[in-house]
């Protein structure tokens, strides 16, 4: 699964080691099985539900709004969501809230706002809103904020995630990395009364392996990989006291050389 291609990719690199300090946002059982399985020693589990408080040991637990975080600046040295920005309000404040509180890195997996997509939308296989999450949560959580209200499931695109880090962070040049995947929903229709959409996607399904396989992007799981405070750019630099400044000699030359282009 991409979530697991992630982590192990980021270990392999060195960008994280298993004993790094881990926040998982909008968390929960799914995220105990998975980091216990590789190994993780120090993960901080965190969501609204208090339902999962109990069952995650030998991780710690927080009641945490991923949208006002209550941990300061670079605490965390890897910052994770699976699934989870899409209930909140704005998910772009909650992209934000996670690399705030993140020192070295920032993974987040969810839907990509893709070709394919669209067509799964007309054809009845996905929708707009997340109206199942509600329900199986007997109408009283799973939606926006934890709440009654079926969420809007926002995806994103690459070009999204770069200009909301570029807004937040103007710095540093971007360092996002992006994973792709495809994960289609036959478990979930297999137990659906609609029978005729039941056989298109048992239908259809390896024509759409086959595609997601020849155009990766097209997949429906997106995932991202946002490294913090590499490079400089290029019109900014360190004092001796190690704030960052604007440096006046390339703004400059900068200038000076829009001036004779124009």
């Amino acid at each position: 699964m991409i979530y697991e291609r992630m982590l192990k990719q980021a270990l392999s690199d060195g960008s994280i080691s298993v004993h790094s300090t881990v926040l998982v946002v909008c968390g929960g059982s799914f995220e105990r099985e998975l980091f216990l399985r590789l190994g993780f020693t120090d993960v901080t589990i965190s969501n609204l539900d208090e339902q999962y408080s109990a069952t995650l040991a030998p991780y710690k637990w927080s009641r945490q709004d991923a949208e006002n975080l209550d941990y300061g600046d670079n605490t965390f040295d890897v910052v994770f969501v699976h699934a989870g920005l899409h209930h909140c309000y704005s998910p772009h404040r909650g992209l934000l809230e996670m690399y705030r509180v993140a020192r070295g890195m920032v993974i987040v997996i969810e839907g990509r706002d893709s070709a394919l997509l669209k067509m799964a939308k007309r054809l009845g296989f996905t929708t707009d809103y997340e109206i199942e999450a509600v329900s199986s949560a007997n109408f009283e959580s799973g939606g926006v904020g934890n709440g009654p209200i079926p969420n809007f499931i926002y995806r994103w695109t690459e070009n999204e995630v770069l200009k909301t880090i570029k807004s937040f962070e103007p710095k540093y040049v971007p360092d996002v990395h992006f994973y792709y995947g495809l994960r289609l929903p036959y478990q979930r229709f297999r137990s659906t009364p609609r029978r005729v959409l039941r056989s298109m996607l048992l239908l259809v399904g390896p024509a759409i392996e086959l595609l997601a396989k020849a155009f990766p992007r097209q997949g429906n799981e997106f995932g991202y990989a946002i490294l913090k405070g590499r490079d400089l750019l290029p019109w900014l630099s360190e004092d001796s006291n190690g704030n960052v400044v604007v440096s006046k000699k390339v703004v400059e030359n900068m200038g000076r050389i829009y001036k004779r282009v124009d």
